[in-house]
């Protein structure tokens, strides 16, 4: 029996926090703005290589949301890389405008390695899932099924719908995997 991944809750500081969201608001303005981007002299901490999720809000209400689930870039550069094209480049949304800077909320969602799971071990507001077969595959966050009330049976089916597979896919045939996530953002 495969178990369930490990949590990877409060791994950055307050400070660390902090630069994560100012990179990411700066990516954002430079992005929408046409303008360079300078980078920082990051900590190790946040030089080591890891899958992140930008999501932005005006509202409360999603405006753009880009992720690598893969380790695939430092974190800093996946921090400006995701800002960026979560501001321009999410298909579900028009482009950011200039007049909506002010009024975006940025949050990021550090992610864990993914594990395969089995779907009796699915918790909702602690892990994310990846659900795949062939050569589709859904993605959802840990706080979409927690903002949504869904059970773990609803958000399995809500990811499969997502990667455009019957809702009941995770049943039989569907590859489950899940992650943690340190969700911040501001306020």
């Amino acid at each position: 029996m495969m178990e369930p991944p490990q949590t990877a809750i409060g791994e950055y500081s307050a400070e660390e926090r902090s630069e994560m969201l100012r990179w990411a608001r700066e990516a954002v303005s430079a992005a929408v703005l046409g303008e360079a981007l300078g980078t920082g002299a990051p900590t190790e901490h946040l030089g080591e290589r890891r899958g992140a999720f930008t999501s932005l809000h005006t509202n409360r209400k999603l405006r753009g949301c880009i992720g690598f689930v893969e380790p695939l870039y430092p974190l800093w550069q996946t921090v400006y890389e995701t800002a960026r094209a979560a501001a321009t480049q999410d298909p579900r949304f028009l482009p950011i405008g200039a007049d909506e800077l002010t009024h975006l909320a940025v949050e990021i969602s550090v992610i864990s390695a993914l594990r395969p799971i089995e779907p009796c071990h699915v918790e909702v507001g602690k892990h994310g899932l990846l659900i795949s077969r062939g050569n589709r595959r859904g993605l959802l966050l840990p706080q979409v099924a927690a903002g949504a009330g869904w059970t773990a049976e609803e958000f399995l089916a809500q990811t499969c719908i997502k990667a455009g597979l019957p809702p009941d896919t995770w049943r039989a045939g569907a590859k489950v995997e899940a992650f943690t996530a340190e969700v911040f953002g501001e306020e």
